[in-house]
C-alpha cells in the first residue's frame, strides 16, 4: 500500500533523500517534468500548458526525529530533537540512526535507581541516551557519527475500526493525497510541491513558490486530533472519522473566508464530510505560500492525526479516502472556474 511505503521511510527535516527518492519512482510516469531544488524540494508538473490557473499543491517529505549530537566514553549517544517533540514520548523507543540504520534505543536511568522524587517528574532530553550495544566510543564512532540523523522504527499496522498506525502521518498522508491527483486525470496546470524542512520552520515552501510562482494553493497536511480522554470536547481541534479538516486560522494563515466557502459546498455537494480545525495553534507551509508575492489564494485540507509527533500515531482511513476524494473535486471545480484567484 502506497501509504505504508511512504510512512516507513525516513525523511527528517534536512535529510529527506530517503523519501523523495521513493516519491519519485511512484509518479515519474505521470508527470510531464519534474526537478529538485538546490533546497531539496521536489516539484513534479502536470499539464503545465494547459493556460488555465497555476494549480500549486503542497506537502511536506519531512517528519520529525533526532540528531546524534556526542558519543560518550562508554558508547552511549547524546541526541537533540529535530523538529517539535514531546520529551515524555521518548524513553525506550527504538530507533534507526544514520544511513546504515544503526538500532538504537532510547534509554535513562533505570526506576529502580531513581530517587523518590525523580520518579515525579518527566524526564528531559538531557537525561536520555541512545543505546547501541557499543562498549567504547571507539566501537560506537565505528558504526555512527555526530550528526547522524536518527529516525523512530515505527511499523504501519492496521487496527481497530478503519484505523492505522505509524510513523509521520504528519505529512506523509499529504504526500500520498498528491500522488493520487498527480495518477488522475485533471485538465489543469498542476504544480505539486513535495516541500523539505516545514517541521523545522517551513523552509521549503518559501523557496518552492517562489519557484512555481501559483495562482492558486492547497496545502495538504496532517493535523492535531486530541478527542480523547483528558481533553474537553472544544479542545479537540480535530475528530478522527469526521472527515478532512478545512482550516480557518492557525499560528501562520488566516484562511480566505470566499475559499472555504467553496469548499464547504463542494463537500456537500458531493456527500464527503468536512470539519472545521478549531484551533489557533500550529501552522504548515500555507503560512509562507499565502504571502508570496502581492499574495496567493491558499487552502488548507488536513487529516485529523492523533498522537502526532511520536513514533505512534493514529489515523482513520476512511478520513483519508476522504481527503482524497475531496480535494480532486476541489481540483475540479478549479478546472469549470468555480474557484479562481480573481
Amino acid at each position: 500500500m502506497l501509504l505504508k511505503k511512504l510512512t516507513e521511510a525516513n525523511g527528517i527535516s534536512g535529510n529527506e533523500t530517503e523519501i523523495r527518492n521513493l516519491i519519485k519512482t511512484e509518479i515519474a510516469q505521470y508527470v510531464d517534468e519534474m526537478y529538485t531544488d538546490v533546497l531539496g524540494n521536489l516539484i513534479a508538473i502536470k499539464n503545465k500548458n494547459n493556460g488555465k490557473d497555476k494549480v500549486m499543491l503542497a506537502a511536506h517529505m519531512d517528519e520529525v526525529g533526532l540528531m546524534v549530537v556526542n558519543i560518550e566514553k562508554n558508547g552511549l549517544l547524546k541526541f537533540r530533537s529535530v523538529g517539535g517533540i514531546d520529551e515524555r514520548i521518548l524513553v525506550s523507543k527504538h530507533v534507526l540512526i544514520g544511513e546504515d540504520k544503526v538500532n538504537g534505543v532510547i534509554g535513562a536511568k533505570a526506576i529502580h535507581l531513581q530517587k523518590p522524587n525523580e520518579r515525579t517528574i518527566p524526564l528531559t532530553m538531557d537525561q536520555l541516551y541512545i543505546d547501541i550495544g557499543a562498549n567504547s566510543k571507539e566501537e560506537a564512532e565505528s558504526k555512527v557519527k555526530i550528526g547522524d540523523y536518527v529516525a523512530f522504527a515505527s511499523a504501519y499496522t492496521e487496527m481497530g475500526s478503519k484505523c492505522v498506525k505509524g510513523k509521520a502521518f504528519d505529512d506523509r498522508v499529504g504526500c500520498a493525497v498528491l500522488i493520487e491527483i498527480l495518477k488522475s486525470n485533471i485538465d489543469i496546470p498542476i504544480y505539486a510541491a513535495f516541500t523539505v524542512q516545514e517541521e523545522i520552520g517551513l523552509r521549503g515552501a518559501s523557496t518552492a513558490t517562489y519557484s512555481i510562482n501559483p495562482d492558486l494553493a492547497l496545502v495538504i497536511e496532517g493535523t492535531t486530533a486530541s478527542d480523547v480522554i483528558g481533553t474537553k470536547e472544544h479542545q479537540y481541534v480535530t475528530q478522527l472519522g469526521k472527515g478532512p479538516a478545512l482550516s480557518v486560522i492557525d499560528r501562520g494563515m488566516i484562511a480566505n473566508a470566499k475559499l472555504n466557502k467553496n469548499i464547504l459546498k463542494i463537500a456537500d455537494d458531493n456527500n464527503i464530510p468536512i470539519q472545521i480545525r478549531e484551533g489557533a495553534s500550529g501552522g504548515n507551509d500555507a503560512g509562507k505560500i499565502h504571502l508570496h508575492k502581492t499574495g496567493v489564494l491558499t487552502g488548507v485540507l488536513s487529516i485529523p492525526v492523533r498522537y502526532i509527533h511520536s513514533p505512534h500515531s493514529l489515523i482513520n482511513l476512511d478520513d483519508y479516502e476522504n481527503l482524497i476524494k475531496l480535494t480532486k473535486v476541489v481540483l475540479d471545480e478549479v478546472a469549470k472556474g468555480g474557484i479562481s484567484s480573481t
